[in-house]
């Protein structure tokens, strides 16, 4: 696999669990999340997402399927994902939770989605609603190892660097399809998006979503690593 996109390739749908949440109806298998992957790829690219532009994405306070999504998706496109949006985000895109959608002052060509609720503000798309919609087909952008998947303020990190990386977390903690990682980290951590998000995808595992649920492998930092209840734990600051 050379690029994030390969991650979500036709080739990889299937029944298996890819994301898990504290519902079956909120989860996504393999081949929901490729699709759904995909379809917003399209969302972000009809709204002007090229290879270069940024998509910003506030994960929130419970992270859920459209924030890995948004990431994903910007991915097929060469876009690269902040998780440090800022209040004045410089970004072609912004994915933020209903709850906090109005704690944003974008760029003026910014478009801002929002998921979970239905947002008040007409200006405001409808992540799900747009995503349900769209076209369930892989976009056709050229995307290489060497664009920029992922920033900080003080970091960037190509598709090729995050996937070298998510290999060795698989093989260093032999992650495969029976485990479960759960994600106790926030994705403003680099580590975590690779540890709790790329390996898991790249070994046919699940990235589990649920905190209030035990997976075999977590990813925590700080405090959270010393009460997570499960007996393998991840740091992100060792990841990168």
């Amino acid at each position: 696999m050379d690029v994030i996109g390969d991650l979500v390739a036709r080739e990889r749908r299937g029944d298996a669990i890819a994301v898990r949440t504290d519902s079956r109806a909120g989860s996504y298998s393999y081949g929901k999340f490729c699709t759904n992957a995909w379809k917003t790829g399209n969302i972000l690219r009809h709204y002007g997402v090229r290879g270069g532009a940024t998509v910003a994405v506030d994960a929130g306070q419970s992270l859920s399927p459209p924030p890995l999504l948004a990431l994903f998706g910007a991915s097929l496109l060469g876009a690269t994902t902040r998780f440090d949006p800022g209040e004045s985000p410089s970004a072609k895109a912004l994915v933020v939770p209903a709850a906090r959608a109005g704690a944003y002052d974008p760029d003026p060509g910014t478009k801002t989605f929002v998921y979970g609720d239905v947002p008040a503000d007409p200006e405001f798309a409808h992540f799900e609603a747009e995503m349900w919609s769209e076209n369930p087909t892989a976009p056709p952008d050229r995307v290489a190892p060497d664009d920029t998947a992922l920033a900080t303020d003080d970091r960037e990190f190509s598709h090729g660097r995050l996937l070298t990386a998510a290999e060795r977390v698989v093989d260093e903690y032999g992650l495969d399809a029976d485990d479960e990682v759960a994600v106790r980290a926030p994705l403003t951590e680099p580590g975590t998006v690779v540890a709790g998000v790329l390996a898991p995808v790249a070994a046919g595992a699940t990235v589990l979503v649920d905190r209030d649920s035990t997976g075999t492998v977590a990813v925590a930092g700080g405090d959270a690593a010393t009460t997570a209840p499960e007996s393998t734990v991840m740091d992100p600051e060792d990841v990168l």
